[in-house]
């Protein structure tokens, strides 16, 4: 069965859209300063202040305090604080548009008031009257111009002269004028007259006279006991036309192919005439590329041709005030011509100046002359340039400008390419233009000059500045233009100079500022700013009004609205100083601001939900220092208008009765109308229909009764819908369902969404299902939308079953829900409902804290506290922030703490990578959310000192070992370690390798690629800034490749072993030697200097003393033998020494071994060296004898 329904709800006229909707929202700040305060903008509607769209209504206005309390607010600005401290800032009511500023301020050093002018510079406010005509009759007002002529006022002399001049004030002004700088004395001159109320001159001529006669500049004057306001000077010219000069013109004689200029040098006349040239039978005179008029009114041929002599050629003149055409007398051609014959077939040939016998030509200019011109042009003002060529064929014109582009938006061309026209110009087309004449013979350019000047222009116009007793304020003058304007002051027509003076009052150029406003400060100030090329003249009244708040809505109104619905009670109201409005309900309780209400800034109560217990009796109240005023709001709250029977579909045979239920459920108080609908029409009820209060009845179905039916339930607040279908079958058909055939299909979307059962914290959502389509429901997904966090993005909240049509939602604290239903059936989902009502629910603190807290350092000397920020439904309650605490992890610091109203902090001059305990905690205005956890983050990372310890060894020949230590000052996290070596020999580099190493490992070997080549190695440490400080090694200088394959196999040659075995043989003899001297009871000296070696070449001593060397003193194998037959050393620096384990033997220079020969004074000293010397087999001879 397919069910239609569609609700509505007419309102009352007070009920307003969602904030933002079609309300401007007025900004507002708070200085952190308890004395400065701020009122950026006001609101009203009807009858509220809008700020205008350039942000300039009205000048600046600035709270001041009184001179008996210089070092002290004034009482005014003191309320005004108390005021915006408890409910915030608020607008000024009124009937017009407006900007509001107010500043307290107290006594502060010269510098602040220099730096607080510049700061209200870029600010504009003032009060400003309203509408209402019981404010305008009672406030005093300074007289304002509202109508004049315009500067150049131009008039026909066959009418009066009508001069306008018209003001406002309070009392109503009085005019006088000036004719020439002069008094001009109305009285006087029985012509001239003035309108009652009303400056506006007329001037009569139906008795004589001449209007030439009041030729002049005027100016008028509106002057009350509050000041006077000046109109323009308006210059007075009568329009002429004067006659063209009677002359005979001969005809003029010109060769076939010349250029020609027919000039028509109209009379001057004012304004100037409109041009335009016609034969002197009234034919126009055709005009194209060949022939075209100036703008100077000339007419002129590029090049004549022989049919131009069939008309002649007048220029006329119309002259617009008196609507007259002067002709000049005609013009007659005699073109001479190679080809007397005129035949018109040549006028379509492609090339009729040969054909015609006519020479071709290249270009030349005839306006203007010569190669370039210059041209002056005022801003604002349409620029046009002319380029008329001569030529044989005509010459085709473009335009172009240099280093740029023409100015494609209002840059047109006109007069067949010869002129180019750029309107509204401003300084950026000044600069070079050229037109480019070409024709197939050649070319030539003309370039014109264009410098934009300008008469002054507004950029900050003086607005009329209404302020309260004891405030400050300023008037602003500001003007453009080329060259720089003027600025002249005067007040009440008379130049400020010759003013009396005024202590409260002082100029500072562009700008007038009062201090300490005074009721006897009220006066007109007027702005002239003039230059060269004009002037602009502003008046700008300052008025001091003191009055008591006021009313300027009907009293004790009542307002009726539906539940549930957002409706809005309006307050205005007008005073000076600036009232503070406050709401109360019932005549008790706090001010209404916050929760489910809000206070605009014009003062408007706007309730965004209604419920039941919001009925009563609001009141709003005023309050100033003069006094207050109140008013009163009766709020009724009524029920809904519910269809809660709707009509359903049916089927039935023709002839037969149908009755449609339709039953409604309203408040009783309100009177329901229930009217139907067909096919969306209003139904005609006739003889065959019966309307009750909860059906319709059809009897005698007829075919033309199938249709949609509309059951429309309606009070004067709101109204209810529901449609059904029926279907009328012939008399031979079975009543079926007349979607039984139909395919399966997604659902249709839900409908009439309702919100009751309203909590805290839950709510129930009741909705209507839509048509199945054949396959059941199986599902429904209910979304949410809330609207300050992420506004017109839906949310899935919960999912329930297909066999239920109302649900129970759990919501979280003060988010302003919207709901809408989405069925599921097999097929797919239906579209989403249409959404319901807003709910918000009430406040409360945050009940968790923002996660994915972390304290990173961007730089070495910060740390970036980031978090993921709370959502909507985590928020529980307006504006919220976020605590941040920090402080140095283990060291006991007192907690650092900032409000924050994003998702990031950075903490300053903090030291490089050092830990900190973080916390974030979420806050509202109900309170703060739970205890955080402590969070461990680290300050920004720096580069790493350089690796301890970095040792380099070289095993063997073919490997060197690296191993170093972690750095003393990692100074962040370490990603790493890259070591970088390079191979050399002598001065020769080999290729550098890089390796990269992981931040846990601390050895690496190298494989040599040579075993004489050295390798300098450089490794530094690495953190997310970068590589650090490096350390630097080089590998051992390695061994000499001949010595060392020497050693390696000396052991296996025979040789070597045939000399050990001589050496033992010989060491056996000398053994034997000595036991037989030494039983003979021989003694042989020693050398007193045991540590002295023996030398190679020292002879045997008369003492007894001998050296020992090997037989023969012959070089071991591989040694080099210098010519001189000494023994050359090894370039090597290494010994044997090195490599044996020996420490006193020494090796002479043929390699051989020498040993030391020592007397040994004791056994223990002999025993003492054996150990050490035992590898000397001299040394054992010694030890023996």
């Amino acid at each position: 069965m397919r069910r239609l329904a569609a609700r509505g709800a007419a309102g009352d006229a007070r009920e307003v859209a969602a904030p933002g909707a079609d309300i401007w929202d007025c900004a507002r700040g708070w200085s952190p300063s308890s004395s400065r305060l701020t009122d950026l903008c006001a609101l009203w509607q009807p009858g509220v202040f809008l700020p205008s769209a350039d942000g300039s209504r009205a000048s600046a206005g600035v709270g001041k305090s009184r001179p008996n309390e210089a070092e002290k607010l004034s009482t005014v600005w003191k309320a005004h604080i108390e005021r915006h401290k408890a409910s915030g800032a608020r607008g000024l009511g009124s009937g017009e548009q407006g900007l509001v500023l107010r500043m307290a301020r107290q006594q502060a050093p010269p510098w602040v008031h220099i730096a607080l002018i510049l700061f209200l510079l870029s600010l504009g406010g003032a009060i400003e009257i309203p509408m209402d005509p019981s404010i305008q009759n009672e406030l005093t007002q300074p007289p304002t111009i509202t109508k004049q002529s315009v500067k150049d006022h131009i008039v026909d002399p066959r009418d009066n002269i009508l001069i306008e001049c018209e003001a406002k004030g309070n009392p109503a002004p009085s005019f006088h004028w000036t004719r020439n700088s002069r008094f001009f004395n109305i009285a006087k001159d029985p012509r001239v007259s003035m309108r009652r109320r009303s400056g506006t001159l007329v001037i009569d001529f139906r008795s004589g006279g001449r209007p030439e006669e009041y030729e002049g500049e005027y100016q008028c004057f509106a002057r009350n006991k509050f000041g006077t306001a000046l109109s323009n000077r308006i210059r007075l010219q009568v329009s002429k036309s004067p006659l063209w000069p009677k002359e005979n013109l001969d005809p003029v004689v010109v060769q076939e192919g010349a250029p020609l200029t027919l000039q028509c040098n109209p009379p001057p006349g004012l304004p100037s005439p409109v041009i335009f040239w016609m034969s002197s039978s009234m034919e126009p005179i055709t005009q194209d590329k060949r022939v075209s008029q100036g703008h100077n009114g000339d007419l002129y041929f590029s090049n004549v041709m022989l049919q131009d002599m069939q008309t002649d050629y007048s220029c006329n003149a119309r002259f617009h005030f008196t609507h007259t055409i002067q002709q000049k007398n005609p013009f007659t051609l005699k073109v001479l011509t190679n080809n007397p014959y005129n035949d018109s077939s040549l006028r379509n040939h492609p090339d009729i100046y040969s054909a015609r016998g006519v020479a071709e030509r290249t270009p030349s200019f005839m306006y203007p002359q010569g190669t370039s011109s210059s041209q002056m042009v005022l801003r604002g003002m349409d620029l046009l340039l002319e380029c008329i060529a001569s030529g044989v064929p005509t010459p085709d014109i473009a335009w172009y400008k240099k280093g740029g582009d023409l100015p494609s938006n209002k840059a047109k061309f006109e007069n067949f390419n010869k002129a180019l026209r750029i309107t509204n110009v401003s300084e950026e087309d000044s600069g070079e233009y050229f037109c480019l004449a070409s024709n197939k013979m050649g070319s030539i350019r003309h370039t014109i000059s264009v410098r934009v000047k300008a008469a002054p222009y507004w950029l900050d116009e003086p607005k009329n500045l209404i302020l309260a007793p004891g405030e400050d304020g300023r008037l602003v003058c500001r003007a453009n233009g080329n060259p720089k304007p003027t600025v002249q002051w005067m007040v009440n027509g008379e130049p400020l100079q010759s003013a009396p003076p005024n202590p409260n009052r002082e100029v500072a150029g562009d700008t007038i500022i009062f201090r300490d406003t005074q009721i006897s400060s009220r006066a007109v100030y007027q702005c002239n700013t003039s230059n060269e090329h004009g002037y602009l003249l502003a008046n700008a009244f300052v008025s001091v009004l003191d009055v008591p708040p006021r009313m300027l809505s009907a009293r004790n109104q009542l307002i009726r609205v539906i539940l549930y619905n957002r409706t809005r009670l309006d307050c205005p109201f007008f005073g000076s100083p600036i009232p503070t409005l406050r709401w109360f309900k019932n005549g008790q309780g706090s001010n209404l601001d916050g929760g489910n209400y809000h206070v605009y800034e014009n003062g408007s109560l706007e309730i965004k939900m209604i419920r039941k217990e919001d009925q009563g009796i609001y009141t709003c109240v005023a309050t100033n220092i003069l006094g207050k005023a109140e008013n009163q709001v009766r709020l009724e709250v009524k029920d809904p208008t519910r269809i809660y029977r709707m009509p359903e579909d049916q089927v039935a045979k023709r002839g037969t009765t149908v009755q449609l239920e339709c039953r409604v459920k309203h408040d009783p108080s309100l009177k329901l109308t229930v009217s139907w609908l067909k096919d969306d029409e209003p139904l005609y009820i006739g003889n065959r229909m019966k309307k009750e209060d909860d059906s319709l009845t059809i009897f005698g179905v007829a075919e033309r009764d199938q249709g949609s039916y509309t059951c429309m339930a309606s009070t004067e607040l709101d109204q209810d819908l529901a449609k059904a279908y029926l279907t009328v079958l012939a008399d031979q058909a079975t009543p079926t369902n007349r979607l039984a055939a139909l395919p399966k299909g997604r659902p249709d979307r839900p409908r009439d969404l309702e919100l009751t059962d309203l909590a805290e914290r839950s709510v129930r959502l009741t909705w209507i299902p839509g048509d199945d389509n054949n396959s059941p429901i199986t599902d429904y997904v209910v979304q949410f939308e809330e609207d300050q966090f992420q506004p017109g993005v839906w949310h899935d909240h919960s999912r329930f079953p297909g066999s239920v049509n109302s649900a129970v939602l759990h919501l979280s604290p003060y988010v302003n829900y919207q709901f809408r239903v989405i069925a599921v059936n097999e097929v797919g989902s239906s579209h989403p409902s249409l959404p319901s009502e807003r709910y918000r629910t009430s406040g409360a603190p945050p009940e968790s804290n923002p996660s994915d807290v972390k304290g990173e350092g961007t730089r070495k000397n910060n740390m970036e506290i980031t978090w993921t920020p709370m959502n909507a439904t985590s928020a529980f309650g307006p504006n919220l922030r976020y605590i941040v605490k920090w402080r140095r992890r283990e060291t006991r610091e007192t907690w650092n703490n900032v409000t924050v109203w994003g998702s990031r902090y950075v903490v300053g001059q903090t030291p490089v990578y050092v830990p900190y305990e973080i916390r974030v905690q979420a806050e509202n205005d109900f309170g703060k959310g739970p205890e955080p956890d402590t969070i461990i983050g680290y300050s920004g990372e720096d580069l790493p000192s350089a690796p301890r310890r970095f040792r380099v060894r070289q095993p063997n020949l073919e490997t060197i070992n690296l191993e170093w230590d972690h750095p003393e000052h990692p100074n962040g996290i370490l990603i790493g370690y890259i070591l970088r070596y390079v191979p050399f020999n002598g001065t020769k580099l080999g290729k550098q390798m890089v390796e990269n190493f992981s931040p846990n490992q601390t050895k690496f070997s190298v494989q040599r690629a040579d075993p004489v080549s050295r390798y300098r190695f450089s490794l530094s440490a690495r953190t997310q800034v970068g590589s650090g400080e490096a350390a630097t090694e080089e590998s051992p200088a390695p061994p000499n490749e001949a010595y060392t394959n020497n050693q390696a196999d000396i052991a296996t040659q025979g040789w070597f072993i045939g000399l050990m075995c001589a050496i033992a043989l010989l060491v056996l003899i000398l053994l034997i030697v000595c036991f037989i001297k030494r039983s003979r009871g021989g003694k042989y000296p020693v050398r007193e200097k045991k540590d002295v070696p023996l030398g190679p070449e020292d002879p045997k001593e008369e003492d007894g003393s001998f050296d020992y060397s090997d037989e023969d003193n012959k070089p071991l194998q591989g040694s080099q033998t210098s010519l001189d037959g000494t023994i050359k050393q090894q370039e090597s620096d290494d010994s044997l020494v090195d490599y044996g384990e020996g420490g006193e033997g020494q090796f002479n220079e043929d390699g051989s071994f020498i040993g030391q020969y020592t007397v040994k004074k004791d056994k223990e000293e002999t025993e003492g060296n054996e150990s050490s010397e035992a590898t000397s087999p001299v040394n054992a001879i010694y030890s023996l004898a």
